[in-house]
């Protein structure tokens, strides 16, 4: 069954005043209903403009942008009643307790979630009635994350969502864009992690200077830029060795099955590639890492 466009882009293209080039170049992709799609590249190739186009903060952009089947610029602000915004840097009233803040910008929607189970799902229940200046960047972090879901959103813009954050909190927020997704939601992510790309996009695409170079799924990236080949490390007199064999009749190579049989096994991989490798490949850029982790 056809999966519904969620946002179909055709041609999109700007340019900020004072500049003579294109920040976005032309770009076109669809975004579909229940999907998390991944926008990838270095700094300054368009991803952020890009978003700040689709959630309308920008509109002075040339090209077609299609939201569920009607022409963006259409829409008024009834557009921010389907939409949740989690950018990197997080704005909250320092002076204003966690839930003090999650209640003044509930009041700017229509369709409000219930705070207290979404101060729980992130782990900041119990610290609800602090002030905010006193959270830690992780915690803001996450706070920004309940802010992105006060009203019920269809679509979520996400960028660098579990930049900084510890490994247990950052699975927490995973944990919960999964949730939204197999609820029907669509989510839009931007980041240099990735191997939240590897977990959460359905299908990722690579822009660079302004052009998207390559759509595809995490797997059909690492096949693409994979070797097709199986590395074996083995125990063998005492030290471990390895050997690599072609992927290829790898059923019928007498070495491999022998190897298999005489010696004790430590691991076997296959020659995919890592998504930062990828990354590295497509956009031929290294990745910027960002912040130091804080809870």
């Amino acid at each position: 069954m056809p999966k519904t466009p969620v946002f179909e882009v055709k041609d999109l293209r700007f340019t900020y005043r004072k500049s003579s080039i294109e920040a976005v170049a032309g770009i076109s992709f669809t975004v579909h209903e229940g999907e998390v799609f991944g926008l990838l590249g270095p700094s300054g190739a368009g991803k952020s403009t890009t978003q700040k186009i689709l959630t309308k903060l920008y509109t002075d952009y040339q090209g077609d942008i299609q939201y569920l089947g009607k022409d963006l610029s259409s829409y008024s602000n009834d557009y921010y009643e389907d939409i949740g915004v989690g950018f990197e840097l997080p704005v909250h009233f320092s002076k204003l307790t966690g839930m003090e803040n999650m209640k003044f910008f509930s009041e700017l929607y229509k369709s409000r979630a219930d705070i207290e189970p979404l101060m729980k799902m992130v782990g900041l229940h119990e610290d609800k009635d602090r002030l905010v200046g006193e959270y830690s960047k992780g915690m803001k972090m996450r706070l920004n994350f309940v802010r992105a879901l006060l009203n019920n959103p269809k679509v979520l813009f996400l960028d660098e969502v579990t930049n900084g954050l510890d490994p247990k909190n950052a699975r927490i927020i995973k944990d919960a864009i999964r949730a939204f997704k197999e609820n029907g939601g669509t989510v839009f992510l931007s980041t240099h992690l990735m191997n939240d790309v590897e977990e959460l996009c359905d299908r990722v695409a690579f822009i660079r200077r302004g052009e998207i170079v390559e759509i595809a799924t995490p797997r059909e990236l690492k096949i693409k830029h994979g070797r097709r080949e199986v590395k074996v490390e083995y125990f063998n007199n005492g030290k471990t060795d390895e050997a690599t064999f072609e992927l290829d009749g790898i059923g019928d190579n007498e070495d491999f099955t022998k190897l298999l049989k005489e010696k004790t096994i430590e691991t076997i991989h296959s020659g995919e590639t890592s998504m930062d490798e990828i990354f590295i490949a497509v956009t031929g850029e290294e990745i910027d890492r960002g912040d130091d982790v804080d809870a």
